[in-house]
């Protein structure tokens, strides 16, 4: 049986100032503060002679291969990132970077802002733009009704503010 697998479709490349702030915040505590520490600790750890049953040893260089890797993620990433930080012309559209609040048949209401796949969080309202609700809503404008087909069933929102700011 083959262990193949298809390679990820690539994200977009867009993403909000906040985002790419937080992105070199990660690039700077692991490159800066994290690595010089573990590196430290592997240093101490070999000291201690036979490696081979050295659990810190073992342990750090296996921290140091990921941040290592890591540093490598985020400084192709970033370069190829491009920073969205303009306004829109027409605000009464979904545009990336929008906050987006959706009602509900049941008036149920959520926001979501539209943000790159480097930076969502659905736990602080942060939605991909490469996800199927993002690519539903992107283009559509205020008091839009829409059909979006979720893993539960079709779900009918109403767009009931659009805004560019928090």
């Amino acid at each position: 049986m083959p262990r193949y697998r298809a390679p990820r479709p690539k994200g977009s490349n867009y993403i909000t100032p906040e985002g790419e702030r937080a992105l070199r915040e990660e690039l700077r505590q692991l490159w800066k503060e994290e690595r010089p520490r573990v590196t430290a600790a592997v240093h101490e750890a070999a000291k201690n002679g036979d490696r081979s049953e050295n659990g810190d040893y073992i342990y750090g260089k296996k921290r140091l291969r990921e941040i290592d890797s890591r540093v490598r993620f985020l400084g192709k990433r970033l370069d190829s990132l491009q920073v969205v930080d303009s306004l829109p012309d027409k605000r009464d559209t979904v545009y990336f970077g929008a906050w987006v609040e959706l009602e509900d048949a049941d008036g149920n209401v959520r926001e979501y802002r539209i943000v790159g796949p480097d930076e969502f969080d659905l736990a602080l309202g942060k939605l991909s733009m490469d996800s199927p609700l993002a690519r539903a809503l992107l283009g559509k404008a205020l008091d839009t009704v829409f059909e979006f087909q979720s893993p539960a069933g079709t779900v009918q929102y109403t767009i009931t503010a659009i805004h560019y700011d928090r």
